[in-house]
């Protein structure tokens, strides 16, 4: 990746970034998610605590993700029609 040379080139340099950065923190957080699902249903699956947060937890880890995608599409569709 080259230096950016004006400010122009910055913008599109911290751009870019953000463009790998978004996709890298949603596949982090899936593989988190997975694998506190695996270990709330699958490791402590006699756990009736466990499995109760499980529950809570894929509640609230889809409402994320929906909130997550809905925003990023947003942001996409205002860049679009902006710029």
């Amino acid at each position: 990746m080259e230096t950016p040379k004006d400010f122009a080139g910055l913008v599109n340099f911290f751009l870019s970034f953000i463009g790998i950065l978004i996709p890298a923190l949603f596949a982090v957080l899936f593989v988190y998610i997975m694998y506190k699902i695996f270990d709330a249903w699958i490791l402590h699956a006699d756990d009736e605590t466990k499995r109760k947060e499980g529950k809570s937890l894929i509640i609230v880890a889809v409402l994320v993700f929906v909130l997550m995608i809905s925003t990023w599409g947003i942001v996409g569709l205002i860049q679009r029609s902006l710029f």
